[in-house]
């Protein structure tokens, strides 16, 4: 299993970033996808999650109406569209594979807000 994030970085106050994820190793278009984000100090915390077939998905309170997970199975990637980013929004974004209770994780990617 390996998963590669990219496209984290620095962006001002309300402005926005597209992560990807690359997975590969496994089936991955049955397969539920995740993204969490971890921030110093906190722990690691569920930022939204899609459905194998991206039918379904599951956002953190936080970033609702701000943030879109998408999924293209033809290519195993991931993404998470980031809008309207607030400092609070800084962290590592790590992509997330969890068969049967047994986490994966990518190396993460970091995004920080700020002016």
């Amino acid at each position: 299993v390996r998963l590669v994030e990219s496209g984290g970085g620095w962006v001002q106050p309300g402005g926005s970033l597209r992560l990807s994820c690359a997975a590969s190793g496994f089936a991955f278009s049955g397969i539920s996808m995740s993204w969490f984000r971890q921030a110093p100090g906190k722990e690691r915390e569920l930022v939204a999650r899609i459905s194998g077939a991206g039918t379904s998905t599951v956002y953190a309170n936080s970033v609702k109406g701000r943030f879109t997970i998408s999924r293209d199975n033809a290519r195993n990637m991931v993404y998470l569209q980031m809008n309207s980013l607030k400092p609070e929004d800084t962290a590592v974004y790590y992509c997330n594979y969890s068969p049967l209770g047994i986490d994966y994780w990518g190396q993460g990617t970091q995004v920080t807000v700020s002016e």
